[in-house]
């Protein structure tokens, strides 16, 4: 059995890897250098990079962010919108497709052709099948996918019907993520979920007989009001619904979340399970989902056996991929530079009444950044590699990190050889909690975001 269920307490810096209790902070690691460090003052120098040729073999990907929701979950840190009318969404959807189309024409995009294509949110099914369409033909007249490999759309269950469904297939669509979370209804309530598992039950018969390339299901360990019993529940359920993935994070609770500022403010009364039980849980889902046919594919995520399962966005983004980021306080890496669009409506909005890109803070990487951040993300497969850091950074990680990988062998955490760097189960289960060592001094135990 597990430890009793912890009180939440605020996080004054980066979890690390010691943490017991869920403190508010960010703990899931998606970007190095941290976001905290990405200055206004920092804009020109992505406004010189988008101007610049590519860097030699660099692939090119396109993130676009539609950020509404039917309700805001309350552990959600993403900017979405939940007030927005069809009249306000289509003028979104027409800077959506201007942002992308003013890239279209600068030196580091033009001609190159996209590896891949991500709808996020926010909710992407959230919008009408007309919206989809039309924002799609805007976008592929800018920069045309048709031979990217991967076109990947976000689902929240409640938002589909058998019509959007054939229209998200008809735009290309070739992996399909449903934002499942859990399978228990009290449990959706209760941590705002806008949809009930009667509706995910409901659109799988529609999406198996439109034969997606892949379906993913989204899981997470954790949420406000789980149970062992309820979480064993939903495991079984999630092997039964038969997805080609299956992707589990462990709850965390950045600043900007409801339960966050509840908690700050002294009016949290609620209960969740330390990161022990978390992990606890993570590790029984991996094991019955192998037990049931699948492998490990990363940290998060378990693919069927034997069946051509990928995830291109993942994996090009793990390995230092550019890729523009259109929409709301969405992010881009180009050229060695990361850069975020504005986070606010009316100023991502008005950017394009001035005919100009709507870029709030940036940070031009170094190529030992450039090395560190790729190294730690792909830490996130469970396994890497020494060779490809050797060729493309001229480098030796075992070197350069040689008393970090000792540190966290001695923990348990990794083992490594000459030839390659591969987690244990421990550190595999933990890893977001593992990278931050890698950090360069003036990084770490700062704030993330």
């Amino acid at each position: 059995m597990s430890e009793p269920l912890q009180t939440v307490k605020p996080e004054p810096a980066t979890t690390r890897t010691d943490a017991k209790e869920t403190e508010v902070g960010s703990v899931f690691v998606s970007n190095y250098p941290p976001y905290s460090f990405w200055q206004k003052e920092n804009v020109p120098e992505a406004i010189k990079a988008l101007n610049s040729p590519p860097m030699p073999e660099a692939t090119l990907g396109l993130y676009l962010h539609i950020p509404f929701c039917r309700r805001r979950c309350k552990f959600c840190y993403f900017r979405v919108y939940t007030d927005k009318n069809s009249d306000e969404i289509q003028t979104y959807l027409a800077a959506l497709a201007k942002e992308v189309a003013l890239y279209s024409k600068l030196p580091s995009v033009v001609g190159r052709p996209l590896k891949f294509v991500y709808f996020g949110g926010g909710t992407p099914s959230y919008i009408s099948a007309r919206h989809l369409k039309a924002l799609v033909q805007r976008l592929k007249s800018a920069i045309p996918w048709d031979s990217t490999e991967e076109v990947a759309f976000e689902c929240e269950p409640g938002t589909l019907t058998q019509m959007k469904l054939e229209a998200i297939k008809e735009i290309g669509v070739t992996r399909l993520s449903l934002g499942v979370e859990n399978l228990n209804d009290a449990i959706l309530e209760e941590n705002g979920r806008a949809h009930l598992s009667k509706e995910v039950f409901r659109v799988v018969p529609w999406i198996e007989a439109l034969a997606f390339d892949q379906v993913n299901i989204d899981l997470i360990a954790g949420m406000v009001g789980e149970t062992w019993e309820s979480w064993r529940d939903t495991v079984q359920r999630t092997i039964d619904l038969g997805a080609d993935s299956i992707t589990v994070y462990q709850m965390e609770l950045p600043y900007n979340t409801v339960y966050s500022k509840d908690i700050l403010g002294g009016g949290m009364d609620k209960f969740v399970a330390d990161w022990k039980t978390k992990r606890e849980w993570h590790h029984y889902a991996f094991e019955q989902f192998a037990a049931a046919g699948y492998e490990i594919s990363s940290a998060y995520t378990m693919v069927k056996k034997g069946q051509p399962v990928q995830f291109v966005y993942r994996d090009a983004v793990w390995r230092g991929s550019d890729m523009i980021g259109a929409g709301v306080a969405s992010f881009s890496h180009m050229n060695g530079v990361h850069f975020q669009n504005e986070p606010n409506w009316n100023e991502y909005i008005g950017a394009f009444n001035e005919n100009r890109f709507p870029l709030s803070r940036a940070f031009p990487t170094t190529a030992v950044e450039r090395l560190t951040r790729e190294m730690i993300l792909q830490l996130k497969f469970g396994e890497i590699e020494t060779v490809y850091f050797q060729k493309k950074f001229n480098t030796d990680i075992l070197e350069a990190f040689g008393p970090t990988y000792k540190k966290l062998q001695d923990e348990g955490m990794l083992d490594f050889n000459r030839d390659e760097v591969r987690l244990t189960r421990k550190g595999l289960l933990r890893v977001d909690g593992l990278l931050p060592e890698f950090y360069a001094p003036q990084y770490q135990h700062a704030r993330y975001t």
